[in-house]
């Protein structure tokens, strides 16, 4: 189970690589060095060496042939190999990643660029919790895991070539599907260098420029349904199911924001095991949640960024304040697939992997 919902991460920022036809196409090679980040006081002992990894990927830098292309300023889109060290590798061996990204510009001009960059998917590592033979890493408890990347990051251009410097967070975290999870974050410097073996036609771009329609702004209205699985401490203890129902209104005012409002409807049957001695019923265990959002439209493709409050919530296990983070996907049919991180603070609470419908859906 874990399985599929991470690697379905992977494809929902992937599906930009095979969505679109004009790009200048090319790859880039980074050397990454930082540190493990003790974020948990019972993971003090961890940090023990210099994080070193290397990413390869492979790059599109989009040329206007869609409205989102323009609005961001012609970001670069992609998919990027990771192999490194996290900061111990006698306890945390070597982690393999993938993941999709975008690069959107903040400063651009001809020869330069800063750009944000946002990337998720999955990543290995063959060491992990151990009760017995790797009792000291409490960071990890699956083989695999969701992997995110966020960076600020630099690029100067000379004809088809470019040099770059990073600065990123890398984390690793299973969504506490399996405990001990406290996660993994890295903070990253890099150094890259980029190539651009195939660019796009000028020709075909501006034909395809001219037949771009303007941007209509709507109310779009969603249900979406969604499941995952939660274990709790003890470590070795029961996984328990999560049902939820999300009904939202979402707009979007340019080509690149939108916002949406939420009701969550959650039934965490992990709640029971909270307060053992107490009783409880389904209804009991019941929370009700108000919730808004930031998304970040890419056509069909959505990053979402939001907060949400518990307006009902007997026994409070967690905070009262919960964050998701995560992306989805707008199929033209208005089905709705999900896949987001569910979060309290610092502390992953699921993953949320969904499938809705959008009402009279209007994607242009």
């Amino acid at each position: 189970m874990i399985k599929i919902l991470i690697f379905s991460c992977f494809l929902f920022a992937t599906s930009l690589l095979f969505a679109q036809t004009q790009f200048d196409r090319g790859f880039e090679y980074r050397q990454k060095i930082g540190f493990l980040a003790a974020h948990r006081g019972v993971m003090a002992h961890m940090p023990r060496e210099t994080a070193k990894a290397i990413e390869i990927s492979y790059i599109l830098r989009t040329r206007g042939t869609k409205n989102w292309h323009q609005a961001y300023r012609y970001p670069t889109i992609g998919g990027t190999l990771f192999l490194g060290s996290v900061g111990n590798t006698s306890l945390m061996g070597n982690y393999v990643g993938a993941y999709g990204f975008s690069e959107l510009p903040m400063i651009k001009t001809k020869h330069y660029d800063m750009s944000f960059k946002l990337g998720c998917g999955a990543g290995y590592t063959s060491k992990i919790y151990d009760p017995i033979n790797n009792p000291k890493n409490v960071a990890v408890s699956t083989h695999l895991n969701a992997m995110m990347c966020f960076a600020i990051k630099s690029t100067y251009r000379f004809g088809p070539h470019a040099l770059n410097s990073a600065l990123d967070i890398t984390h690793f975290s299973n969504a506490a599907f399996k405990v001990p999870n406290y996660g993994v974050n890295m903070p990253y410097l890099s150094l890259g260098y980029a190539y651009i073996f195939q660019p796009a036609d000028d020709k075909t771009i501006a034909e395809k420029s001219r037949l771009l329609a303007p941007f209509k702004r709507h109310w779009n209205y969603s249900v979406l349904g969604i499941g995952s699985l939660k274990e709790v401490m003890p470590i070795g203890g029961k996984k328990y199911p999560v049902y939820a129902l999300n009904f939202s209104a979402r707009r979007f005012y340019s080509n690149k924001a939108g916002a949406e409002i939420a009701l969550d409807v959650i039934s965490k049957q992990a709640v029971l095991a909270y307060l053992p001695l107490i009783s409880k019923s389904q209804m009991d265990i019941l929370q009700v949640g108000v919730f808004a959002a930031y998304l970040v439209p890419f056509d069909h493709f959505n990053f979402v960024f939001g907060m949400g409050a518990y307006v009902r919530d007997k026994y409070q296990p967690e905070d009262r304040i919960y964050t998701r983070i995560g992306c989805r996907y707008q199929f033209s049919n208005g089905l709705m697939a999900n896949f987001t991180l569910k979060t309290h603070w610092a502390r992953a609470d699921y993953l949320e992997w969904g499938l809705g419908y959008t009402f009279k859906n209007r994607t242009k």
